[in-house]
């Protein structure tokens, strides 16, 4: 939250600043648990002069316009507009005002209190006597103090004395509450920094991080262990305290036997705080690394000691659930029915857990059925996509029945990101294949651009029918994105689909599946943002992609071709040869001109269409057989022979003949090119 508000108050600030006329050459927000600070550099002291014309009506206009004009623009009299003459228009009233500039100081101190009264806090709150008053300032924490200066580099600064709720801004601050919670007068950033240095307080949250990371791993190596790292965790931490300390805590060793994921999710949630494991090994060590806000004088004895009767409480917790997934659930007479329709085994605790799934009904989305359903939706899915993956089917539908059981687990139930994995995990314990358990945690995959895949054949299909399921099913209840908005990650659904189809090789029919050709058109817009971030030319994209295209491993194949093809000489003769073709048919057919529906060979009279003729014929035929054979460069390097009998047809042939019957005769032989060369793409949307 401070991370925001700091570059909350840096565009805030800079943006009044520039709005009311001043200029800065740089500026950096700070933050930590307790101060939001804005270092502005090279502010001018100044803003400049203003001049305006305002324009008014016609000298002879009726008295109350140019009343309303004298007023708008704030002059007593037309004695004080200029006249100017315009040959069109006459002569009409000219209001010149003119803005003296106003000094920095006035300017930052007219804008502050505005900025500060309406900060956009997630959460704020009012506080202090002044709270019972309507208007009152809302803060995140009771504000204690402003510090506002203002000067040139190396001569004297001054302060901006504004004033918010009672809280005067001045030159004082205040160091860490514990260690140096004295006042401290300052002048400029540089001074400040450094105070607040010396009061331990470390302002500039990448060097807490650094602090923190650094001293936890030596920490750690210390003892024989490496720190598990965790950005998002540090990120967190550095911004919980001003004066870092780390110190190390431990708990018995019996907890790991609960799976790591769960003890460090409990640690890092509950504690915030970070595990670590054995020097170049697997699992984890019984000791944590947790960051304190304060150099205890008794070394952080009590503060490790607190704390980790803390972890050891949760861990106590995290223990129960995990033991209590792998019993049998007390209702089991109940899930017969579930236990059927899913073939499912209720001796085995994660069957048990998908069958209560089924019987409690419990909701997918309200217009889209239940859990169950869904996976009933998906198994029926996945079975035609086995066939075209090549996935052993038993295993698919072991898969698939047992993908979402662990949403009824409790472990999944305290901690929701273990999702999938956990199901992995229980899968194991009670003996199932080890594709079958992959799946389980994979078939969420991939998350985002950069996530890994589904890893073997079960786990890829179980995660396609998924993804397609949910975009299918939303498709459907027309609850697609718009905008920025996509509360059900509709767009990273998509993308996963593309990644596992091409990073994986699939060829799949996505209409055969999806059955909607608005729904194709968004993965052609996925497909079209995935490929430029590959670095594909957004001109080849184009050439490629067909509104009706739903292989879409082919269409990337074509583009990755096209790519490599189009740079060569014989890409050049391609182009050369079918543009010149298809712009002139183009141009032709947006007049309305005739073209005939076939070439008729007896309406040739020069040899350079007969020539051109048999050179489409053979190119189509070679291009067709590469294209068969998927060798789209091939298909290309055929079709690129044309460009010498095009050539020549334009140097000796006249296309629009006063004869009617032989121009559509010639424009249909373009035609002939334009669709020879359409079997690999459209390269009249090719640039250059």
């Amino acid at each position: 939250m401070q991370r925001k508000a700091a570059g909350d108050l840096k565009k805030l600030v800079t943006d009044a600043l520039v709005e009311a006329g001043l200029t800065y050459e740089g500026a950096r927000e700070y933050w930590t648990p307790r101060r939001l600070t804005l270092d502005i550099r090279g502010l001018t002291a100044r803003s400049a002069d203003t001049r305006e014309e305002k324009k008014g009506p016609r000298t002879d206009a009726p008295a109350q316009a140019i009343e309303g004009f004298l007023r708008s623009a704030g002059l007593n009299s037309v004695d004080q507009a200029e006249k100017v003459t315009d040959p069109k228009k006459g002569e009409f009233y000219v209001a010149v005002i003119q803005k003296p500039g106003r000094a920095a100081e006035e300017i930052i101190a007219d804008v502050m209190p505005g900025i500060i009264r309406n900060f956009p806090w997630p959460k704020s709150m009012r506080s202090g006597a002044a709270s019972a008053r309507p208007g009152s300032l809302r803060w995140v924490r009771p504000l204690q103090s402003i510090v506002c200066m203002f000067g040139p580099e190396h001569d004297e600064t001054v302060v901006i004395p504004f004033e918010v709720d009672g809280i005067v801004a001045s030159n004082v601050t205040y160091g860490h509450r514990f260690h140096a919670p004295a006042a401290i007068t300052v002048r400029r950033f540089d001074d400040y920094a450094a105070s607040l240095e010396k009061a331990k307080v470390v302002l500039d949250a990448e060097r807490r991080k650094e602090i923190i990371l650094q001293d936890a791993k030596n920490l750690a190596f210390a003892s024989g262990l490496e720190l598990v790292e965790d950005e998002g965790l540090l990120d967190e931490v550095s911004g919980l305290v001003e004066y870092p300390h780390v110190l190390m805590g431990t708990f018995e060793e019996e907890f790991l036997e609960i799976p790591a994921e769960i003890i460090r999710l409990t640690i890092k949630t509950n504690q915030k705080c970070f595990v670590c494991r054995p020097q170049g090994g697997e699992g984890l060590a019984n000791r944590f690394i947790l960051v304190s806000n304060i150099a205890a004088k008794d070394d952080g004895k009590e503060i490790m000691h607190g704390n980790g009767k803390v972890v050891r409480a949760r861990l106590s917790d995290a223990a129960h659930f995990y033991k209590r997934d792998q019993k049998d659930i007390p209702d089991l007479g109940d899930l017969t029915a579930s236990a059927a329709k899913f073939g499912l085994d209720l001796k085995k605790p994660l069957d048990q857990r998908m069958a209560k799934l089924d019987h409690l009904g419990v909701t997918f989305h309200t217009k889209l059925g239940t859990q169950g359903e869904r996976v009933t939706r998906i198994r029926a899915l996945a079975a035609e996509l086995a066939k075209i993956i090549g996935a052993d089917p038993a295993k698919v539908d072991r898969a698939v029945v047992l993908a979402k059981a662990d949403l009824r687990t409790e472990a999944v139930g305290e901690f929701p990101e273990l999702q999938g994995l956990m199901g992995r995990k229980y899968a194991l314990l009670q003996g199932e294949d080890a594709d079958v358990a992959a799946a389980i945690e994979e078939h969420y995959k991939p998350l985002g651009p950069s996530d890994s895949l589904p890893t073997n054949p079960v786990a890829v299909t179980v995660a396609l029918a998924d993804k397609l399921d949910t975009l299918v099913g939303f498709w459907a209840i027309d609850e697609k994105p718009t905008g920025s908005k996509d509360p059900y990650a509709l767009r990273r659904a998509a993308l996963g689909v593309i990644r596992v189809l091409l990073e994986k090789g699939v060829r799949l029919k996505l209409l055969s599946v999806a059955k909607d050709t608005d729904l194709l058109s968004f993965f052609h817009d996925r497909l079209k943002v995935y490929l430029r971030d590959l670095g594909a030319r957004h001109d080849i994209i184009d050439a490629v992609l067909t509104p009706e295209a739903d292989d879409l491993l082919m269409v990337a194949r074509r583009a990755e071709a096209l790519t490599a093809f189009i740079t060569s000489e014989d890409g050049k003769n391609l182009l050369a040869g079918t543009k010149r073709a298809t712009q002139l048919l183009a141009a032709e057919e947006k007049k309305g001109t005739k073209v005939a529906t076939s070439v008729d060979e007896a309406l040739f009279n020069q040899d350079a269409e007969k020539a051109l003729f048999a050179a489409v014929a053979l190119a189509r035929q070679e291009a067709d057989e590469a294209v068969k054979r998927e060798d789209f460069r091939g298909a290309m390097a055929a079709l690129s022979k044309l460009r010498a009998p095009v050539d020549r047809f334009f140097t000796d042939v006249l296309v629009n003949d006063e004869n009617e019957a032989v121009r559509a005769n010639r424009l249909a032989l373009l035609a002939l090119i334009r669709e020879a060369t359409g079997t690999v793409a459209d390269f009249s949307k090719i640039s250059g």
